[in-house]
């Protein structure tokens, strides 16, 4: 190593073996990092992933890249191409990230290659500061595995770098594992850097487990010091009640010497001694903290009467320190009553110091108490004796209070005891992928909306919603109305429909002005056609204000295309940019036109629009008005059927208004059946007499064979020399052609493709995709 080291004998350098060079490296690291870059190159595939990590700044400093051997490593240990493997931009960061989640799981073992064992490194721990993203699944054994005592440093890791937490396929656990799950959502969101929480593939969901996870994500839990880690109350959590005691009792004391301050005058000093006394207590003990407010019942306040209704029926007024949506109120201790059945339910407010049972999570998801948003405060009296707090709501402005489905009804699963609760930091961005959601359930997800300031973005997919959409509407309205309220994109898609989907934007933009991206996608339309419900007053003659929508999707589940019915819309959107019409019908000919005339008077900064599955064939005209429209940036034609029953004189017209078209930069046409012959027509779009400024065009599914794919190239090729080698074109999207049949003809035509723009394809098998067309045919 000395001679090494000296590169006196650099050759001896690459003979040492892998094992030599792991167990010399911790000693001589400081100088093998200092070896110039010829030998640090032969030296670097022979690192353990400990080394090689430890190496990036001298391979940076010597002008290397990793990159080759992360990538190779992905290959040898994973086995495996991950899904869009073209955009992946650091090899490193994607298989340390990935061995983090194998290793977590139990699903990769480190002895099973010589570069991911090292006596130095500890799997977990060296490669956690590098998850931006993690999955937990089944039994939630990596939540457990987390905050084990002896990963408390992983932890700490992840509490900094993880952006993204993700649950799939999750099953019922019990109530050991849920305390673990709430001690890492503690960790990672509400003392963390997580913004997004994701949950998929739960066809029968465990309630407890959901909604304790959606509570955690909004940022609600009881006080810090109840939470417990590893015998402990959370440090954090003590130090920041600690810095807001210090703040709250320098804050009195100051009140307290201005007030003796304005009071020491000959004329303002006559003052009882019980007043002194009050106000003497008031320095040294200092304000108590007031308990969590809810925004929406603040809001109306001014329009609810505050009642105090007792089981009896009888109605009072209340004074106004109950009225909770206005003022707090002290916090009040009190016991619960020890009820005729079942055991004792346990105090949600635990004193100071003391450590949270692990049975309180029940207490806490599924207790009796239930806060909505409202401004009625009702007590009733459980069958088993038990004294509960109620809110119910008759507020318009409140949640849950406008369709079928948002029925105010007594449940385990009913709404989150929000006044019972310390608010934390939340996450902006929530997703839930095919997760049936049950009425308690969206009741319970509608009174947390109304209050998650910080939620960004929302998505809804396949929760079998049906008339509790408008329950989470509700609370989506509640929380528009906040001052800090930053909700931006919201995307809703189901099998069934409701109710029809414009009916349901107009409901979205009405309730939701500030909303920047609207996505509404239905599959089917409702199982029972005479079931689904008549259109609802509230959103048929509501106004839609004029809204700050600038994408919107829509797809529609085989239904006619009304533009009547979209022209509110496009009225009260004047900053859309987007819009996205899937697997609409159009009733008339005449339909289509009227469209392309509203959209053209209403939307001045549109720059995107996209058809896919609308049956265009017989639109040809509208179809080249389209192309015509110089303030469209990209248009989207997919699976429309555009030459389905054309002429060869419309293609041309479709080249010819291509061509003089300067503002157009994307051009996709997947799914229209162009062929080889219309392909190489299309080439002449980048003739020398052409004006198009077209960079991007998509051809996929269109049947193009290896033969039409290289003439193509040539006659591309032809147009770059008469230009003197300018041409706008910088990508080409070939997914899902036919280009297998002929493996020498095709590799040929990439080739001389990728020499004029970015070629974009995939290794589709088209005998077997059209065995199984076949198939279900």
């Amino acid at each position: 190593p000395e001679a090494v080291m000296a590169a006196e004998r650099p050759r001896s350098l690459f003979a040492l073996s892998a094992a030599a060079v792991s167990r010399s490296m911790a000693a001589l690291e400081r100088d093998v990092w200092a070896l110039p870059g010829h030998l640090l190159r032969g030296l670097l595939p022979l690192l353990t992933i400990f080394h090689l990590e430890r190496a990036e700044d001298a391979a940076r400093r010597a002008g290397l890249s990793t990159q080759p051997i992360w990538h190779k490593l992905w290959d040898d240990v994973m086995k495996t191409r991950p899904p869009n493997s073209e955009s992946i931009m650091c090899w490193r960061k994607k298989f340390l990230e990935t061995f983090f989640s194998n290793v977590l799981h139990g699903v990769l073992d480190v002895s099973s290659d010589w570069r991911l064992h090292d006596c130095h490194f500890s799997p977990l721990l060296h490669s956690s500061p590098h998850v931006s993203q993690l999955t937990l699944c089944n039994m939630l054994q990596g939540a457990v595995e987390l905050t084990a005592e002896h990963n408390h440093k992983v932890l700490e890791n992840l509490a900094g770098s993880l952006r993204v937490l993700k649950f799939q396929h999750l099953l019922s656990c019990d109530q050991s594992i849920r305390r673990s799950l709430v001690l890492l959502l503690h960790r990672l969101i509400h003392h963390g850097s997580v913004s997004q929480v994701s949950m998929c593939s739960w066809p029968v969901p465990d309630t407890v487990l959901l909604v304790l996870i959606l509570t955690m994500s909004a940022g609600f839990w009881r006080s810090g010091n109840a939470l417990a880690y590893h015998g402990s109350p959370c440090g954090l959590c003590r130090e920041e009640d600690k810095a807001q005691s210090q703040e709250s009792a320098q804050g009195g004391a100051e009140r307290g010497c201005n007030a003796e301050r304005e009071g020491s005058g000959a004329e303002n000093q006559k003052r009882s001694p019980k007043e002194a006394d009050a106000c003497m207590t008031s320095v040294l003990s200092g304000p108590r903290s007031p308990p969590l407010r809810n925004p929406v019942c603040e809001e109306t306040s001014s329009k609810v009467p505050c009642g105090h209704t007792s089981i009896q029926g009888d109605s009072s007024p209340c004074s106004s320190s109950e009225q909770l949506s206005c003022h707090p109120i002290p916090r009040k201790t009190r016991r619960w009553q020890k009820p005729a059945l079942g055991r004792k339910r346990r105090c949600l407010r635990r004193s100071r110091g003391r450590y949270a049972d692990p049975e309180d999570l029940y207490d806490f998801v599924f207790t009796v108490a239930r806060e909505d948003n409202s401004g009625l405060l009702e007590k009733t009296r459980t069958t088993e004796g038990e004294n509960t707090e109620n809110w119910t709501s008759s507020s318009p402005g409140s949640p849950c209070t406008d369709r079928a489905g948002c029925k105010k009804r007594g449940g385990p699963a009913g709404n989150v005891p929000l006044k019972a609760a310390h608010r934390f930091r939340s996450v902006s961005t929530l997703e839930l992928f095919s997760i049936p959601l049950t009425g308690e359930t969206c009741r319970t997800l509608s009174n947390l909306l109304s209050s998650w300031v910080s939620l960004e973005n929302l998505v809804l997919s396949y929760n079998g919603l049906n008339a509790n959409i408008s329950c989470i509407l509700s609370g989506l309205r509640a929380l528009s109305r906040h001052p800090e309220c930053r909700f931006r994109v919201l995307r809703v898609s189901d099998m069934f429909s409701h109710m029809p989907c414009m009916e349901l934007v107009c409901c979205i933009l009405s309730a939701l002005p500030q909303l920047h991206t609207l996505s509404v996608s239905f599959d089917l339309k409702n199982q029972l056609e005479g079931s689904r419900p008549e259109a609802s007053p509230s959103c048929s003659k509501a106004e839609i204000p004029e809204s700050c929508l600038e994408v919107l999707e829509i797809r529609f589940p085989r239904e006619p295309l009304h533009t009547a019915f979209l022209v509110p819309v496009l009225k009260a959107s004047k900053s859309l940019q987007q819009l996205s019409l899937d697997s609409a019908t159009l009733p008339c000919p005449q339909e289509l036109r009227l469209l392309l005339e509203m959209l053209k008077e209403c939307t001045p900064n549109l720059k995107k629009l996209s058809f896919h599955d609308v049956n265009l064939a017989e639109h040809q005209k509208e179809v080249l008005l389209l192309l015509q429209d110089t303030g469209l940036q990209e248009i989207t034609f997919s699976f429309c059927r555009l030459f389905e029953s054309s002429t060869a004189e419309f293609l041309s017209e479709i080249i010819n208004t291509v061509k003089r078209n300067s503002s157009l930069k994307s051009l996709k046409l997947p799914g229209n059946r162009l062929g080889n012959h219309r392909l190489v027509a299309l080439a002449d779009i980048f003739s020398e007499d052409s004006s198009s400024s077209l960079c991007q065009l998509d051809v996929s599914s269109n049947c193009i064979k290896p033969d039409g794919l290289l003439e193509f190239t040539k006659k591309l090729e032809g147009h770059i020399q008469q230009r003197g080698g300018q041409l706008p074109f910088t990508h080409l999207c070939l997914f899902q052609n036919w280009l297998d049949q002929d493996a020498e003809t095709a590799q040929e035509a990439l080739r001389r493709l990728k020499a004029v723009c970015s070629v974009v394809n995939d290794t589709w098998d088209s005998s077997q995709a059209f065995a199984d067309y076949i198939s279900v045919m």
